[in-house]
């Protein structure tokens, strides 16, 4: 296991860059600890991969350094990181047998015969391979190649760090929770450094102790789901992280209030002073889950009417228009929506404010 460090890292793919407009990966400077699970979760062309394959030493950056356990390795090739990667797709030998394909990496290393027999049977017991060690990989489903190609990763107890990029791409549906919770099973029984790729945030958040959230080129948090569904550093956190996404309103700042084109709602008053001092675009932020739909006649709350129910079970999600401004609520089955008009209250203590996209306080 190592402890990785992207110290001052950027990166372009065009040889004389003008600006950070032609970087794929913008000034990042972040540690990942050791024996740490981190899933890196953003949208399609963020830069996810590009920096996973700088850590891997696929791709050496246009600036910066990567340090393993305090060692540059920057211009180090992947087979001197002493990492392990996992794919997509499956990257299996499909002549060789289920054990030959896990025992490869060992043998590979001129390893002890029986320590490769017990590492083997103990990576296959934990990814329930036990029963098809003696198949060929050829004639498996598509998820057991997958957890093959999971185990060849995972065979090597002196790895510095597994890399996975998306591997759970080409699985079922229905098997990817499965996949998941077994990584997570295998990450707190071997404690390996694990970055895992995504851009699906409910596979990051079943995944991961740490999620990295990644936007046009930039990290721009590090947390813990609760953290980023609490407390979004960057308005594209807040969107991106909860479903629906967080409801992002722009608004100016009264004292302690903040006017919308809709009214005017209370905020924290120590954020608001703060946001005064920032200054620049200031924008409200508020969960549909916080988001209160009330009858007509509450004496509390802005104006507006319903103007979608979408029925999800547990809860329903409402669509609210507000003077023209479209928003989201998640109500519990159970209780009352009213069938048009109604009024929309955002509890102080549930928003959330920021200047330039970045929240304050």
């Amino acid at each position: 296991m190592a402890k990785i460090e992207l110290d001052n890292l950027a990166h372009s793919y065009k040889e004389n860059p003008r600006g950070p407009e032609d970087y794929a990966l913008k000034q990042v400077q972040t540690v990942w600890d050791d024996g740490g699970a981190y899933a890196l979760l953003g949208s399609s062309g963020c830069g996810k991969t590009t920096m996973l394959n700088i850590i891997s030493g696929l791709l050496t950056p246009s600036q910066g350094r990567v340090l393993y356990d305090g060692k540059d390795v920057t211009t180090l090739p992947p087979e001197k990181r002493n990492i392990a990667q996992v794919f997509q797709f499956p990257v299996l030998y499909d002549t060789m047998s289920v054990y030959d394909n896990l025992a490869f990496p060992l043998r590979n290393r001129r390893i002890d015969k029986a320590h490769v027999d017990k590492r083997v049977r103990e990576v296959a017991e934990a990814l329930d391979l036990t029963d098809v060690l003696g198949k060929r990989a050829a004639g498996l489903s598509a998820d057991a190649k997958q957890k093959i190609s999971l185990g060849r990763g995972l065979v090597r107890e002196d790895v510095a760090a597994i890399l996975f990029d998306e591997p759970l791409t080409v699985i079922d549906p229905h098997l990817k929770w499965q996949l998941r919770r077994k990584l997570k099973e295998i990450h707190k029984k071997y404690q390996h450094t694990l970055i895992y790729v995504t851009h699906d945030q409910t596979e990051a958040m079943t995944f991961a102790d740490k999620i990295v959230i990644m936007y046009d080129g930039r990290l721009v948090q590090i947390g813990t789901p609760e953290e980023l569904f609490e407390k979004p550093a960057h308005t594209f956190v807040g969107y991106f992280i909860g479903s629906p996404g967080m409801n992002i309103m722009p608004c100016t700042l009264n004292g302690s209030r903040a006017e919308l084109s809709c009214g005017g709602v209370d905020v924290d008053p120590v954020v608001a002073e703060k946001a005064l001092g920032a200054g620049g675009r200031l924008a409200l932020g508020i969960r549909p889950l916080y988001l209160e739909v009330l009858d007509e006649q509450a004496p509390e709350g802005l104006p507006g009417h319903v103007t979608a129910v979408d029925d999800e079970g547990s809860s329903r999600i409402v669509t609210v228009m507000i003077a023209g401004q479209k928003l989201k609520a998640r109500v519990a089955e159970g209780r009352a929506v009213p069938a048009d008009r109604c009024r929309v209250r955002f509890p102080m203590e549930r928003v959330r404010i920021f200047a330039d996209d970045y929240l304050v306080g």
